[in-house]
């Protein structure tokens, strides 16, 4: 394989997990997540809905375009999310929604 042939290889490898969010496709949400207004205080302390909770140590947060972002990045926003729960009840996964998603009904309520 030449130089030429790597690079394209490798441009295609980074662009085709990103051409379902370009494509407009909607995000696969697991059927048990939850939506909510999330506060962000200081990780690992934030509020759902006005209620005090509690992210889990292995949290990930996922951005409207899906990239991954750590809690201190988000410190004092309030934005429309959809979450899911450890089975400590801490918060695991949590995807800010878009506001096309956030028009949509949550998972739940389908």
């Amino acid at each position: 394989m030449n130089k030429r042939h790597f690079l394209l290889a490798l441009a295609a490898a980074i662009a085709l997990p990103a051409l379902p969010a370009l494509a407009g496709e909607p995000r696969p949400f697991p059927p048990s997540a939850k939506r909510g207004k999330m506060a962000f205080g200081y990780a690992p302390d934030i509020a759902i809905d006005g209620k005090p909770r509690q992210l889990s140590p292995a949290a990930r947060i996922f951005s409207e375009e899906n990239l991954t972002l750590v809690p201190s990045a988000l410190a004092e926003a309030t934005l429309i999310v959809n979450y899911t729960e450890d089975m400590n009840g801490n918060i695991d996964r949590v995807w800010i929604l878009t506001q096309e998603e956030a028009r949509l009904p949550a998972a739940t309520k389908r």
